[in-house]
């Protein structure tokens, strides 16, 4: 891993010029009520754009020497960066996009900490949560006003192969001829693909104004660093929060194929989905991949049939191998989005009708502990269950790249999970399929984060 200049200072263009007092004395804190230690590791994840690993530790360990200095002018704010990553620069200047990012992780992190962060939002309540969401998608410019609908959420795995990224690079193009925007994860992989395919078909159709949104969260962000492709970056609190707001701003969804990571995405979805005040809710989903993805999709679709029922499975398409018929689906579907906002006096960018329950909101630490408490039982409702199946593969993902997970396993070995046998069994051969495909890590061989207890 390659390092730029020793040191460089940046200044920001167009937004948060200026920092209060307090503001900057938070983000220089290095201490545990801080937002240094927080900022430090994000912008880090932010200049390591286009890196090949999803190794956090890997990076944090290469770039130790790494610094971020806030300096607070009596005209405005600038950032004197320390040994970064090479990669952000071009001729010693920074990648115009790439300081974009870093404004932008600095902006959230701030708005979080001083403003989300405190007694007014009181976050432990559903409805507060939701308002925090809608809050910190306000304070960073997503949620335009009076724009029609258009925000095509794109989820998959950062882990895929040439084949699949290249399809999902072809559903992103057909969607940007139509003049939909995309929203995705905003690192590697299907979180790339169908931003840069947009890119092409919004010249294609002269559109300049095309919106490429990415949400991620300090958990995810090292692992997958943000694709510059992204010209709306958006850093939430924590995974949970990321997930609502996918779903809040989605006029639809499209899922292209992945690892644990999708399945949470999935699960999630479709946890909200089955919820009885949902039943009405117009946001069509549609899970789509090149041919040799159709397998993937039999048996997630399986997975779902098995443990959630043929009413998760009503809730979604699957087109393999037709990149038009699914922007085609998603332009035809808009027309119903629209009236049932109209109808129900919603808003047309921010989904207020969509009612998310406690157990999808409340923030999951995976542990050992958390991991074996999990109640994997076909004995919950069903909007209940992909909840506990969403939580499980929320705690892979945190053993396989996040570095507080990977610390636990390295100590403890694998998380064990443990459920009812038929819903054990059919996870343990979805999982075992994730591994075969090489969908659980971009470098390296795969050392299993879980232990499937049948």
């Amino acid at each position: 891993m390659s390092k730029a200049p020793h040191s460089v200072r940046i200044t920001p263009l167009g937004s948060l010029e200026v920092l209060s007092q307090q503001e900057v004395a938070k983000l220089l804190d290095a201490g545990a009520s801080g937002l240094y230690p927080l900022f430090r590791r994000c912008a880090l994840a932010v200049l390591n754009t286009g890196a090949q690993t999803d190794d956090a530790n890997e990076l944090f360990e290469a770039y130790a020497d790494f610094d971020v200095q806030i300096i607070s002018r009596p005209w405005g704010l600038q950032l004197e960066i320390f040994n970064a990553p090479a990669s952000a620069f071009v001729d010693g200047e920074m990648i115009q996009g790439v300081k974009e990012h870093l404004f932008a992780v600095l902006r959230d992190i701030v708005y979080v900490g001083t403003e989300i962060a405190t007694e007014r939002f009181q976050l432990t309540n559903p409805a507060n949560i939701t308002n925090a969401v809608f809050h910190i998608l306000r304070n960073a410019h997503i949620l335009k006003a009076r724009a029609r609908p258009d925000v095509i959420v794109c989820w998959g795995g950062h882990s895929i192969s040439r084949t699949e990224y290249d399809y999902t690079k072809l559903v992103g193009y057909q969607l940007g001829l139509r003049g939909l925007n995309v929203c995705t994860g905003c690192g590697p992989g299907a979180m790339k693909g169908p931003m840069k395919g947009a890119t092409i078909g919004h010249s294609k159709q002269r559109i300049t104004g095309g919106r490429y949104i990415g949400l991620t969260e300090p958990g995810i962000i090292a692992a997958e660093p943000p694709n510059p492709i992204a010209n709306q970056l958006v850093v939430m609190p924590d995974m949970e929060k990321r997930l609502e707001a996918f779903v809040r701003v989605a006029h639809g969804i499209v899922v292209f194929p992945g690892g644990a990571g999708t399945a949470e995405e999935i699960l999630y979805l479709l946890g909200v989905l089955l919820h009885p005040d949902n039943a009405d809710i117009q946001l069509p989903v549609i899970f789509t991949g090149p041919a040799e993805s159709a397998e993937y999709f039999q048996q997630i679709h399986k997975l779902i049939g098995a443990t959630l029922g043929e009413s998760a499975q009503s809730r979604y398409q699957i087109l393999i191998d037709q990149p038009e018929a699914v922007a085609r689906e998603l332009q035809s579907t808009m027309q119903r989005v629209c009236g049932q906002r109209r109808e129900g006096g919603d808003a047309w960018n921010f989904n207020w009708l969509l009612h998310i329950e406690p157990e999808f909101q409340a923030p999951f630490e995976a542990t050992h502990e958390s991991m074996a408490a999990l109640t994997l039982s076909m004995d919950l409702p069903r909007h209940l269950l992909a909840a506990q199946l969403r939580r499980a593969f929320s705690g892979i993902v945190a053993g396989n790249v996040k570095v507080q997970g990977v610390r636990l396993i390295e100590e403890h070995g694998p998380f064990e999970l443990r459920g009812d046998k038929a819903i054990m069994e059919r996870l343990d051969m979805l999982l075992r399929s994730f591994v075969a495909q090489r969908r659980m890590k971009i470098a390296g061989d795969y050392k299993p984060s879980y232990r499937v207890v049948t």
